[in-house]
């Protein structure tokens, strides 16, 4: 009987997710995947393909993993927007995973398209032909503190991943969204 490769390819993942998370797709290194993963090469090549595979799967399984973890709610956005920002924050490797991709490719996979399809009908209903607009500008939103730059939040002065500092923050952020959908609504 052969021997289970489930072990093998979630050992795969969890150190291809560690690697992508911090260096990218240009700067992963299967070498150290199979390292971390405690694999040789060729379990990864035959399990996964070449590395830019591996990549667009680990992004996808990031997406699908926080589609599941916080479902997206067309109808109450200022919720959904504080639930991303905690997922965020306690998963930022999710954040910097979406961000290589992004930077490192000119296109979006087909599962990453596919991943804000619903969302993107679901804001149709309400927002019609402004639907992309509300979410790339809820989406910028909910990761503003995590994209700013460091220099910026230097000057938090509880420091800018203390509790209160990104309680304050979410705070704001749901009444940033709701303004953001009542002037969505009054334009549509």
């Amino acid at each position: 009987m052969p021997p289970d490769a489930t072990d093998t390819k979630r050992r795969i993942l969890g150190a291809a997710r560690a690697e992508f998370a911090q260096f990218g797709l240009a700067g992963a290194r299967v070498d150290r995947i199979a390292e971390t993963g405690r694999v040789n090469k060729r379990s990864i090549y035959v399990h996964f393909g070449p590395k830019r595979q591996l990549f667009d799967f680990v992004v996808s399984a990031a997406l699908a993993e926080m589609a599941d973890e916080v479902p997206f709610t067309a109808k109450d956005l200022p919720s959904y927007a504080g639930a991303l920002f905690d997922y965020l924050t306690a998963r930022p490797e999710i954040l910097r995973l979406t961000s290589w991709a992004g930077l490192e490719r000119e296109d979006a996979s087909p599962s990453e398209v596919q991943a804000y399809e619903p969302k993107v009908r679901e804001l149709s209903k309400s927002f019609d032909g402004a639907a992309v607009d509300v979410l790339a500008l809820l989406l910028g939103q909910i990761t503003a503190w995590q994209f700013a730059s460091p220099g910026l939040r230097a000057h938090a002065s509880e420091g800018p991943w203390s509790d209160d500092r990104l309680q304050r923050h979410r705070a704001l952020l749901i009444v940033s969204v709701e303004a953001l959908v009542s002037a969505a609504r009054a334009r549509t």
